[in-house]
């Protein structure tokens, strides 16, 4: 290229003329989109994707604007919601983070394969594969087909040209290839899932039935049982389900526990934490009015004066309380049960209090007893489509790994010399211990060393 009164020639057959702007443009689009299609590029991709993750591990997922202000500060809150980082794994920046990397794999893979095909053929060809120095050799008048059994290559069954050869591990030379088809995989299975998961969460006291959210189906916890150590300490939780869909009519039945979900319906039913509720019960004038089972934290208005409501804020199943400090409860044992609750009226806080098992709460003509205290099962339901998608990436990029490391592609050939054999060796990974097992094979099939070459291009 020549440069004259500042612009850019071009030499041809017919001449010189300046280089266009449209074949610039052409030149610079082709090499950004070379950088877009390359491994470095890949390599920075994931190193963001894993920043994202490790940030994002910090901040609790799922809150509101209002837990985040009082967490972290109102200017924090509004740019963790800004940046939707309240659910970021199914915010735009990590759905266009995973997006990009996925173009970007596929687009290497792509590549790469027109080479990689024309690799793989070019070193089962015996006129290739022998054309250029060996990396291992040896002559005499040995046996060249037990120096094949002793490398544990396919023995020739005739000469061609006067060449015994064979070549084997092949697929050793597709590792990579096979690696980041799998990663590809396991992403897009990743990114899939978290866009299309469907979560809920259900609580619920054992005889309750709950809605699942928009599912349109129900569950009931037929039995709850938590098995606890010598200490007292909770060792194991057990919820026993029934899932019922009342349109169709149909119900599926399964037991949750921890590390053990259940499966109804598609949607996997995890055991995630436990509580304590009890049965709430409202007399009037002395006649029953009312019984509600309550999860801690629940309440209700009164059956027959709706602005009067029942707050149950808590239980404390072992209760103590010092002068000057809060409640609390010293075991999970129901050894000295305690309920603290709060009345309402017309949206007005009347009052709030601890009652005793066996105590009453009067309000006018209506008395509040609170009874049968016992641990509610938290459920934590999720339904991922693209869970086969992440495992088949993952046995994939395990094959793929296998191909790497395990398997080296080899190639031997044998070409008479006389009375005797020259017989070759090639080896385009781990090519020193090719060459020691190489040397040993041919020097137990008969063979002396011959002068050793390392092919261009091959390890050492």
């Amino acid at each position: 290229m020549i440069s004259r009164n500042g612009k850019n020639i071009t030499g041809t057959a017919d001449g010189m003329y300046p280089r266009s702007p449209l074949y610039t443009g052409l030149q610079t689009m082709k090499k950004v989109g070379k950088f877009l299609s390359s491994m470095p590029f890949a390599i920075i991709l994931l190193v963001l994707l894993a920043a994202a993750c490790a940030l994002c591990s910090t901040v609790s997922q799922g809150l509101t604007y209002e837990q985040y202000a009082a967490q972290y500060g109102e200017r924090t809150a509004g740019l963790i919601m800004a940046l939707r980082l309240d659910d970021a794994f199914r915010s735009w920046w990590f759905i266009g983070l995973s997006v990009i990397l996925c173009v970007n794999l596929l687009c290497c893979n792509l590549i790469r394969l027109p080479a990689l095909l024309k690799r793989t053929k070019a070193f089962a060809d015996p006129d290739s594969t022998a054309a250029g120095s060996a990396s291992a050799e040896a002559s005499g008048a040995g046996d060249p087909r037990r120096l094949f059994t002793e490398l544990r290559m396919t023995v020739p069954k005739e000469e061609k040209n006067g060449r015994l050869f064979a070549a084997g591990n092949r697929a050793g030379f597709w590792g990579a290839w096979v690696c980041h088809l799998g990663i590809l995989l396991l992403i897009l299975g990743f990114a899939l899932g978290q866009t299309t998961m469907k979560q809920y969460t259900v609580y619920a006291l054992p005889g309750q039935t709950k809605e699942m959210g928009d599912s349109g189906l129900t569950v009931s916890v037929d039995d709850f049982q938590v098995t606890r150590t010598e200490t007292g300490s909770a060792q194991q939780y057990c919820a026993a389900l029934t899932v019922t869909d009342p349109a169709a009519g149909t119900r599926e039945s399964g037991t949750a526990s921890v590390n053990s979900p259940a499966v109804l319906y598609g949607y996997k039913f995890f055991q995630n934490s436990i509580g304590w509720g009890a049965d709430v019960r409202v007399l009037e004038n002395g006649e029953e009015l009312q019984t509600e089972a309550l999860c801690a934290g629940e309440f209700f208005p009164v059956k027959d004066k709706p602005e009067l409501v029942i707050y149950f804020q808590a239980f404390y199943p072992d209760y103590v309380q010092s002068e000057g400090s809060m409640p609390l409860s010293t075991s999970e044992e129901i050894r000295n049960p305690a309920y603290l609750y709060q009345v309402y009226y017309q949206g007005q806080l009347l009052g709030m209090n601890v009652l005793m098992q066996g105590e009453e709460l009067t309000i006018d003509e209506y008395t509040v007893l609170f009874e049968n205290p016992r641990n509610y099962t938290l459920l934590a339901v999720k339904r991922d489509s693209f869970t086969w998608l992440v495992l088949l990436g993952g046995l994939i990029t395990l094959v793929g790994l296998v191909l790497a490391f395990w398997l080296q592609p080899r190639a031997v050939w044998a070409e008479r010399e006389g009375n005797g054999w020259h017989v070759y060796g090639r080896c385009r990974k781990g090519g020193a211990l090719f060459r020691e097992e190489f040397m040993k094979a041919a020097e137990d099939a008969g063979f002396k060393p011959g002068d050793e070459e390392k092919t261009e291009g091959e390890d050492a």
